[in-house]
């Protein structure tokens, strides 16, 4: 079958089309025909250093997945061939969504809502599921939480604001001015130019802060935070080291995550999607062989929403 692979750490010139063999199931996994695979940060990151494992090349890199099922290992009774489905490959360990096809735990995967595309359904699986596991799970947002999203229209920050959204959250967003129109469009009810305004000057009383930039990003908002309040980061390379000692001197919780595959969650992500709550943004969507065009579009850090490239077969 057709892969994305690398010899060598690097940049986007380092990815090319390979011909590699296809995966066959283990026991209680399914083989999925790839039909789209979402791009996120950790994909150019783990490119060009071989991300939080330091894995040595060679490698086929992508984490979220849509496409149907085409076979199952022994023991495999949750989907049949002919099903499509989305999911998460277990993250980092479970790479390799740059392909025509990919194997993964059964559980890792349900039904793709019929209500979207294979293109939208790819956006959803790594960057939603960070999103609810950090503001559902971590810090079990309720109704009238004031939560504070960092990047609000990047690939999990929008989908963030919708999340908190449905669960009943007041959502204040820091973003370019040029993307506050699209993320009042998803519901975010406060917006600060990081461009032109401090947020830790303007904004107070905080609940939840969800950080995907890190530096100096998590001390800043410290200053914007209740006492009881929660803080989760998830650029875990930018994280500042004195952060959780500092965030416990003044009564605020400090988590970093990653994200885990979780069929409960995703069936949640489902549900808000088929009900209209959850709509993932597609930047851009370029097929497998012009992976290396889209990792260089995303490190642009310009897009709004999600990449994403489509598997011909």
């Amino acid at each position: 079958m057709k892969a994305i692979s690398q010899d060598t750490l690097g940049g986007p010139e380092v990815l090319k089309v390979v011909e590699v063999d296809r995966p066959v199931p283990g026991p209680t996994e399914v083989l999925v025909r790839v039909e789209a695979a979402g791009l996120n940060p950790t994909d150019w990151k783990t490119r060009a250093s071989g991300g939080i494992l330091r894995m040595p090349p060679p490698f086929v890199l992508g984490w979220e997945v849509s496409g149907v099922v085409e076979g199952s290992g022994v023991g495999q009774a949750l989907h049949r061939p002919g099903d499509e489905v989305f999911g998460l490959l277990r993250y980092p360990q479970g790479h390799g969504a740059f392909a025509e096809y990919v194997t993964a735990p059964s559980r890792h995967f349900v039904r793709k809502p019929a209500s979207v595309d294979h293109v939208h359904a790819a956006a959803v699986p790594l960057a939603g599921l960070t999103a609810w596991q950090a503001l559902v799970d971590v810090a079990q947002l309720e109704p009238g939480h004031r939560v504070l999203i960092h990047a609000a229209a990047g690939g999990v920050g929008h989908l963030a604001v919708q999340i908190a959204k449905a669960r009943g959250a007041y959502v204040i967003g820091t973003a370019s001015a040029a993307k506050h129109d699209f993320l009042r469009g998803l519901g975010a009810d406060e917006l600060v130019d990081y461009r032109e305004q401090d947020f830790a000057e303007v904004v107070r009383d905080v609940d939840v802060v969800l950080d995907a930039i890190g530096g100096d990003y998590g001390q800043r908002s410290l200053r914007t935070m209740r006492a009881g309040g929660t803080i989760i980061s998830l650029a875990l390379s930018l994280l500042d080291p004195g952060l959780h000692d500092r965030a416990a001197a003044l009564g605020i919780r400090s988590e970093a995550i990653l994200v885990e595959p979780d069929q409960a969650a995703l069936r949640a992500l489902a549900a808000l999607v088929e009900a209209g709550r959850l709509r993932p943004e597609i930047a851009a969507v370029l097929p497998l062989a012009e992976a290396a065009k889209a990792h260089e579009l995303g490190e642009t850090n310009r897009t709004t929403g999600k990449i994403v490239l489509t598997v011909p077969h």
